[in-house]
């Protein structure tokens, strides 16, 4: 799956994690290559070492001459020397690259996130959500990180060794050879148990973040009820998932470095004994120096191994990262908009021309059969018992939801060949629980817009009955309300959220048992400011008091999905039916 943003595209395929790993690599290779071009340079010391103690070593055993000792004196403190500046441009160039694959990750997620259905995001777990933009992308830098170094350090000893080698002691050749299939063996006993045991990790994981988002947010209700052992209870179960899963994991990866480490420090042991007996029994014409220095390049390659095996848990989990990525970069439930007509001016008229709309694995349809007209500037108001379709019908004419039959026409044009997020920047809802950012009023009423003259803002927070929130408190409208709002009361977030709508001055508004959570007083000053936000606007009204939509130009009556009843209330009174009852009731 490919996801463009800001003109940077990240292509993730989960059953290809690590040929998705390149591609983001690739998309950024000029710097990617400038750092595996200087490495060798950085790392000469490592393959060159070896070497400078070889000819030192076969110099003090010849008795000279001096020369040789201040040459390969001068020649190892350059190798040295020259590792600082080419180690930070190597870091420059190559973390760079790390960090703007995370960068671009997170942006591609943000940006698939928004095009994603609300389906998707009402039966996934915001937490769950986080733990991908946050902890995801940051196992796969850290996997970059920390498994590239040793990767091109042990590339860069195994040529210089081989060359090295070649030069002098051509016949010990084949026996570095004999590291390559025991890291393949190596590398293959981990890999298939490792990625189930990451896995199981991961999910377990975002069990554990799901279930402290829901703690979170159910803590009045928690404590409210006096349920505080329970919502223990239920972290602690999750907790222990993570906890034993981990476990088993950290036992794993544990079993194999510790193998990895005894077999090829054993080879490197053998490799020693192996020269040492070629040179004693003249089998190979070897020197002393010669001797070190083809167990010191041994040393190094199966050193080197030994730390490519070590980190391949740490690759692994990366991968796992992926892979996690990868289940919201190719979720397919996406809200289609690309290619299609921009909305730029909107009149306000609806029609659902005989929609009907189906969740998914429902046993009924949701709505049936609507066949409604919504003119510009009239209100109209949904009402009904719970399930009978009222939040579906404000979610339709919203675009969340698109008809699984029938059409929805604005202002005469299909829904279906429209930018439905075009259209929304004509429209403003104001919810049942006004959610606010962390920020300021100002801030919150503004989200989205820019250069909002203060003159505007102020005369939105009048209309909303909400310039006294602002004028009582120290810092007018640049005090911080705290997450979601938490310092204002549900009266006062539903004035802002008001205010917000008014400045947008939006052609459709859609209002979602707006003061159904309110006290009388709030109510009463939510219903004035709600009555001028409304004035010339199309307003379709979802309540459940009925005395909140006695001025609606219409009033829809659903049960069960169908329209049974459409009329204004006094009408509806007279007519003794369903909304009758519905009003009777209310009042007994």
């Amino acid at each position: 799956m490919s996801v463009a943003h800001r003109g940077a595209t990240v292509e993730i395929d989960g059953q290809h994690p690590l040929r998705s790993v390149l591609r983001l690599l690739g998309n950024h290779r000029r710097r990617v290559v400038g750092a595996v071009l200087v490495f060798p340079l950085k790392d000469s010391p490592q393959w060159l070492m070896p070497v400078v103690t070889a000819h030192i070593i076969d110099t003090v055993v010849d008795g000279g001459p001096l020369r040789d000792l201040g040459i390969w004196a001068i020649v190892a403190f350059v190798a040295l020397l020259q590792n600082y500046p080419t180690h930070v441009l190597y870091t420059k160039l190559y973390m760079g690259a790390v960090r703007q694959v995370g960068a671009d990750l997170r942006n591609a997620l943000a940006a698939r996130l928004q095009s994603l259905s609300i389906g998707f995001h009402s039966r996934t777990s915001s937490s769950i959500v986080q733990t991908k933009v946050v902890r995801d992308v940051e196992n796969i830098e850290l996997a970059l990180q920390q498994v590239t170094h040793p990767v091109l350090a042990q590339t860069t000893v195994v040529i210089g060794a081989i060359v090295m080698t070649a030069l002098s002691v051509p016949q010990f050749l084949p026996v570095y050879a004999l590291t390559i299939p025991l890291a393949v063996l190596l590398r293959h006993v981990l890999a298939r148990r490792s990625r189930e045991r990451n896995e199981v990790f991961r999910r377990n994981v975002e069990t554990f973040a799901s279930r402290v988002g829901e703690m979170a947010t159910l803590v009045p209700i928690t404590r409210a009820h006096g349920l505080e052992a329970t919502a223990q209870a239920r972290i602690a179960e999750g907790a222990e998932g993570v906890r034993v899963s981990g476990y088993e994991l950290d036992v794993l990866n544990g079993r194999f470095q510790s193998l990895s480490w005894v077999v090829l420090q054993m080879l490197s042991v053998s490799c020693l004994v192996t020269g040492a007996w070629a040179a004693v029994t003249g089998l190979v014409t070897i020197s002393p120096g010669e001797v070190v220095q083809l167990s010191a390049y041994f040393g190094l390659i199966t050193g080197g191994v030994t730390q490519v095996l070590m980190v391949l848990p740490v690759g692994q989990k990366g991968l796992e990262s992926v892979r996690s990525v990868a289940e919201v970069l190719t979720e397919p439930d996406l809200e289609e908009n690309e290619g299609k007509a921009v909305v730029r001016t909107v009149g306000g008229a609806l029609r659902f021309d005989r929609v009907t709309f189906s969740y998914p694995d429902a046993a009924v349809p949701a709505v049936v059969d609507i066949d409604l007209d919504v003119h510009p500037g009239e209100t109209i108001a949904f009402v009904g018992p719970s399930g009978s379709g009222k939040s579906t019908m404000l979610n339709l004419a919203l675009g969340f939801l698109r008809p699984t039959g029938g059409r929805l026409l604005l202002d005469g044009v299909d829904a279906a060949t429209l930018d439905l997020r075009t259209y929304r920047t004509h429209v403003s809802v104001v919810p049942q629980d006004s959610v606010l950012f962390e920020g300021s009023i100002r801030d919150n009423i503004t989200y989205g817009m820019t250069d909002v003259p203060d003159d505007r803002v102020r005369h939105a927070l009048e209309d909303a009955n909400a310039a006294e929130i602002v004028d009582a408190l120290p810092d007018g409208w640049d005090t911080v309300v705290g997450e979601r709002g938490a310092r204002l009361s549900g009266g006062q977030r539903q004035r802002i959220a008001i205010a917000r709508a008014l400045v947008r001055d939006p052609r459709v508004l859609l209002l979602d048992e707006a003061t159904s959570a309110l006290d009388s007083e709030s109510e009463a000053l939510v219903r004035d400011a709600l009555a001028r936000l409304m004035a010339g606007r199309t307003t379709l009204v979802v309540a459940h008091r009925l005395s909140t939509i006695r001025n609606a130009d219409r009033i829809v009556v659903l049960d069960h999905g169908r329209i049974v009843e459409i009329g204004g209330h006094d009408e509806l009174l007279e007519a003794g039916g369903r909304y009758a009852r519905l009003s009777h009731a209310q009042r007994t």
